[in-house]
């Protein structure tokens, strides 16, 4: 017995307006993050994160300042800050970031301006799948030198380095500081994950 395919009918539909960063900015203030990427908007639930993610971050803050910005390589900015890419209007909110004297003209009174040296954002259940998917893809795409991606719960970062020599690696211990291929210091990831001080 011959089966024929069941009719599909044509319904009009409406394409989705592609949403930017300048959308995002008229978004309520209402504690959630919005995020404008590949025309998408990314919304991160208003509740604060967790213990380990607070305190990890706030760690990892520290150190970072202690070894870039103390020193006068930069400027390390965190959350909540933007980062707009003007090229394609995408723009997110990472959870720690740094600027480089280099690059120092793409920091704006409304926020960053481009392509930070290094974007680190700290995983959560509501965001662990953006982070290591969207927004690996749009750091790399956008010119960002380093990523890490921070995972408290299993104690390591992913360390993403882009450019012409790209490269992935999976520390737990010892975190290389680099600016640009110059290692410039080293964070002890023990003391960054450990459970209290």
């Amino acid at each position: 017995m011959e089966t024929t395919p069941a009719r599909s009918y044509d319904v009009p539909t409406m394409p989705l307006p592609s949403i930017t960063w300048r959308d995002v900015q008229q978004m309520p203030d209402d504690g959630n993050r919005y995020e404008a990427i590949e025309g998408d908007l990314y919304v991160t639930p208003a509740p604060a994160p967790g213990t380990r993610h607070a305190r990890g971050g706030k760690r990892l803050q520290y150190a970072l300042d202690r070894t870039l910005e103390r020193p006068g390589l930069g400027e390390v900015f965190v959350a909540p800050y933007g980062v707009e890419f003007p090229a394609t209007g995408e723009g997110v909110q990472p959870d720690i970031l740094f600027v480089s004297n280099d690059r120092r003209s793409i920091i704006a009174e409304a926020g960053i301006l481009g392509a930070s040296d290094l974007v680190v954002e700290i995983l959560s259940p509501s965001t662990a799948g953006r982070d290591r998917s969207i927004k690996l893809r749009l750091y790399e795409r956008q010119g960002v030198r380093e990523y890490w991606i921070v995972d408290p719960g299993e104690n390591v970062v992913d360390v993403w380095r882009f450019g012409e020599e790209p490269a992935h690696e999976r520390v737990t211990r010892t975190l290389p500081v680099r600016l640009g291929t110059e290692q410039v210091g080293s964070i002890d990831l023990e003391a960054v994950f450990a459970p209290d001080l």
